[in-house]
């Protein structure tokens, strides 16, 4: 079976040393992705506007490997502040409500930038 990593070119792939996207056959994991575009944290104290963002930059990584939103079986969603669970679970069944994949919501100290308030990652079977 062929394995295909598919980067993102983002500032932070080598340093850490990951792909944002990992295919081999009809499955596929998407990395986590935060509100980051062109480098730099994007509505800082927005957990909605980042959730859009990052969901954004999700679906886009899916499709940059040939899947898509409906392909999604499960996400995970890391969240600094969980009293504002609603925002970022609104958008998440903006993106997902169809497909219901298999989800958890995670409480987290912080992520890796302190402006950053969410980041989501997925797996994903073609034509599930």
């Amino acid at each position: 079976m062929t394995v295909r990593r598919i980067g993102s070119g983002g500032p932070w792939e080598d340093v850490v040393g990951y792909s944002r996207v990992v295919v081999a056959g009809d499955q596929a994991w998407v990395s986590g992705c935060t509100a980051t575009v062109d480098g730099e944290v994007v509505h800082p104290g927005d957990a909605g506007a980042q959730a859009r963002v990052a969901f954004g930059v999700l679906v886009e990584a899916l499709e940059s490997a040939g899947l898509r939103a409906a392909d999604v079986v499960r996400t995970r969603v890391y969240v600094t502040d969980t009293s504002r669970w609603e925002e970022v679970g609104r958008v998440h069944g903006e993106v997902f409500g169809a497909v219901r994949p298999a989800t958890a919501m995670i409480g987290v100290a912080s992520l890796l930038h302190p402006d950053m308030l969410v980041e989501v990652e997925a797996d994903a079977v073609r034509s599930a």
